[in-house]
């Protein structure tokens, strides 16, 4: 039987590269040759622990063991085989993968499957649930954006902003650049990023953002009075005319800097991992009436978003910091481990 290369956890903060068989798909599945794969926080999270202390099922394994599992669940790539009962593929179609329509687990996040490889079985392959087809002209690179960008998307429909909204973002990571875009294809009035990396800023001015703000040495509030205007909380305060607040970076002065700084009915969309609890100002909450909104993954986005990274391609792929062929794979993983050293990393396959 045929075997192929797959990344798994190894010890903590590294990975191992090895070679298992290569799938063989059953008459309801696929089997895609992966042509790119992105790599995430999450990723880095597991690659951290050293694996998962979860089955493939999502059971917790006795006395608090490791499991080493299967990276990647942001892969691109071309059908080469489906099975005798799949009709709406066919090989040589270009696909991106719902990593959560797995009934093994969620690919790379814990299941049996990784995306990190040369090749992945999609099980139960259907259009429009497990895959989504897309154009050939797009680059798989951006195509592996796929998943990323259904974060963002459904960030930016929890926050139900329109085109006469003023929004500001935090943190000018991937979900948060990528909130910046569907932000301004529909049509917001004005997008401002907050950041404190110099490049980060310079690719949300890139993307479409319509001011950035280097929250390392200015005064946020003072500068989103200047860019929005004036709007009152709910004790006739002055307060920045902001409607959304969207944190993207995962800290507690972000929040904070949003409850203290909304107007009368603001909101806050927190779509970034908080690790660990954290204080938070409530009776600034109370003093703006701010409505605090979660946002987690993509109960509906994942193949609402691939048509339109399809027509604007080009615009998304300014968020690939590096595309790093697979052969140096672990130099790839090295980079998304370093702080700072780059924003998105996207594994490319021959």
């Amino acid at each position: 039987m045929s075997s192929m290369k797959l990344v798994q956890t190894g010890d903590a903060d590294a990975i191992r590269v090895v070679e298992v068989e290569r799938p063989v798909p059953g008459p309801n599945d696929a089997l895609v040759k992966i042509r790119a794969c992105g790599i995430c926080g999450t990723d880095v999270t597991f690659l951290h622990m050293g694996g998962t202390p979860i089955d493939a099922l999502g059971n917790p394994l006795d006395g608090g063991a490791l499991r080493s599992l299967p990276l990647g669940h942001e892969p691109a790539g071309e059908v080469v085989e489906v099975g005798a009962e799949v009709t709406e593929l066919k090989a040589g179609d270009h696909v991106v993968v719902n990593p959560q329509a797995a009934p093994s687990g969620i690919i790379g996040c814990g299941g049996a499957l990784g995306g990190m490889g040369e090749y992945l079985l999609i099980e139960n392959a259907v259009v429009g649930r497990s895959v989504a087809v897309l154009p050939d002209s797009v680059p798989f690179e951006v195509a592996a954006l796929n998943e990323p960008m259904a974060v963002s998307r459904h960030c930016v429909n929890r926050s139900e902003a329109g085109p006469g909204d003023k929004v500001v973002v935090f943190g000018a990571g991937p979900i948060g650049l990528g909130a910046v875009i569907w932000l301004k294809l529909r049509g917001v009035e004005h997008v401002v990023v907050a950041d404190v990396i110099a490049s980060r800023l310079e690719t949300a001015l890139a993307v479409g953002a319509d001011a950035v703000i280097d929250s390392s040495v200015e005064d946020v509030p003072a500068r989103l009075l200047e860019l929005h205007g004036t709007g009152h909380n709910a004790l006739g305060q002055t307060r920045p005319d902001t409607d959304v607040y969207i944190d993207a970076a995962g800290a507690a002065v972000v929040v904070n800097t949003a409850l203290r700084t909304g107007k009368w009915g603001a909101k806050l969309v927190v779509v970034a991992m908080h690790k660990q609890p954290e204080p938070i100002d409530i009776g600034a909450m109370l003093r703006s009436e701010m409505v605090i909104i979660a946002s987690q993954g993509y109960p509906s986005e994942i193949f609402e978003v691939t048509l339109e990274i399809a027509e604007h391609a080009e615009r998304f792929g300014k968020l690939i910091s590096h595309k790093v062929p697979f052969s140096d794979v672990a130099h790839a993983f090295e980079l998304t481990l370093t702080p700072g050293a780059a924003e998105k990393v996207v594994v490319t396959f021959d």
